[in-house]
């Protein structure tokens, strides 16, 4: 049995971990800082992270901004609101990949906070290619569509991080991710379901339910397909390729619904 009251309390602690939202100090009494439990919480949090950039898309479109603009301010909001946690994590993730010939390297380019050509190049697609993915999303005369399509992709990439942090043992034992405590399978599955269940609800009631199944699976297999990637490479998971999964997942998830839309 599920207890609402903790997984509140988990809920409040994964928005202050995942976002620069200010949090009640009293959700951290006692708390020792392990995530292992809170990642249940995380596609609640990333549905609740992304409510003040949805406000900003609904109201964009209803001040008559043009859709390409209305996109890239929402993701704006969003970069602010989260601190570019996950785009971060991506940047160095792409770096590493990119200029590491072996593990050793990747790992040692990954922690370096210097941004080389592959992270930029990483986080130039990325904004490119969700601005113009919600952008298409954004229909003429309804705003529905795009606002299901931003809040479900939010909490179903939650999901799938955790899901990639569990799936993976730690890369190295000095990093946030090993730190923090990976969350063990019965918490990660019950983030994958929540952040599919929540990604289907939202998407029910403004998307076709054949585009919407088929971005579920298409950010899925986008998914596991970068997990594998990084267990062929690394051998195991940092906190920069959990946030790279999460940027993977939405891109995918997003790009997917425009295309079948």
């Amino acid at each position: 049995m599920l207890d609402w009251r903790a997984y509140i309390d988990e809920t409040a602690r994964a928005i202050s971990f995942l976002s620069r939202l200010p949090v009640p100090d009293r959700f951290f009494a006692g708390h020792d800082g392990s995530l292992s439990k809170t990642a249940a919480a995380f596609p609640v949090a990333g549905l609740l992270i992304a409510l003040p950039s949805a406000c900003v898309l609904a109201l964009s479109l209803t001040l008559g901004a043009g859709s390409t603009l209305a996109a890239l301010l929402t993701i704006t909001v969003h970069v602010v609101t989260t601190g570019a946690l996950h785009e971060d994590g991506l940047s160095d993730t792409a770096d590493g990949l990119g200029g590491g010939h072996d593990r050793d390297k990747a790992l040692t380019i990954m922690k370096d906070s210097r941004i080389g050509t592959y992270g930029a190049l990483a986080l130039i697609l990325s904004i490119a290619l969700r601005t113009t993915a919600l952008a298409t999303l954004c229909i003429p005369g309804s705003i529905a569509p795009a606002i299901a399509a931003w809040l479900a992709g939010a909490s179903l990439s939650r999901g799938l991080m955790v899901w990639h942090w569990s799936s993976l043992p730690t890369a190295r034992t000095d990093g946030v991710a090993s730190r923090a405590g990976a969350p063990t399978k019965p918490v990660a599955n019950l983030a994958l379901a929540l952040g599919g269940a929540l990604a289907i609800a939202l998407g029910w009631l403004a998307l076709p339910l054949a585009a919407l199944l088929t971005s579920l699976i298409a950010s899925g297999i986008l998914s596991y397909g970068f997990t594998a990637h990084i267990r062929q490479r690394l051998g195991g998971q940092t906190g920069d390729t959990i946030g790279a999964c999460q940027q993977f997942a939405e891109i995918g998830f997003l790009v997917t619904l425009a295309i079948a839309l």
